[in-house]
């Protein structure tokens, strides 16, 4: 038996097939041990297919945007973009310069990282950023989510 199984019963019906299923595969389980039963909501927080999307355009912008002289490495692009969308706060640094704290994307809502992405497409078409075949795909999927 695999080490994590997940049923998602969003109705009665689906509710009762969950249960029949628990019955068996928990029964499969005992016979290996104890095992552990969580009942909880679905989880609203961003997916790994929004994430990988994120490299994607983070990715292009890190190659053709020049930021105050220089070109950033992609991880840096994902910090002011999240501050940016978070309003996040800047405090001085330890041994000079500044650091950016706040939100992180891992806790954002699926609807909240919709709105990073859509930030980012705006500020690409501000900066001129030609986007790849990878980043061009999310970013139409997630404009015909917003109109």
């Amino acid at each position: 038996m695999k080490k994590e199984l997940t049923f998602r019963a969003a109705t009665i019906g689906e509710f009762q097939t969950a249960k029949a299923w628990l019955e068996r595969m928990g029964g499969k389980g005992l016979e290996a041990g104890a095992i552990e039963i969580v009942l909880r909501r679905p989880s609203d927080k961003r997916s790994l297919d929004q994430n990988a999307r994120l490299w994607a355009v983070l990715t292009d912008v890190s190659k053709q945007v020049e930021w105050y002289g220089r070109y950033l490495p992609k991880e840096a692009w994902k910090d002011i973009f999240s501050a940016a969308l978070e309003r996040q706060d800047v405090v001085p640094g330890l041994e000079g310069g500044f650091v950016m704290i706040g939100g992180r994307t891992s806790k954002m809502s699926k609807k909240r990282f919709a709105d990073l992405l859509t930030l980012i497409d705006a500020f690409g078409a501000d900066h001129g950023v030609r986007w790849s075949d990878p980043a061009l795909r999310v970013l139409e999927q997630y404009r015909e989510v917003a109109a």
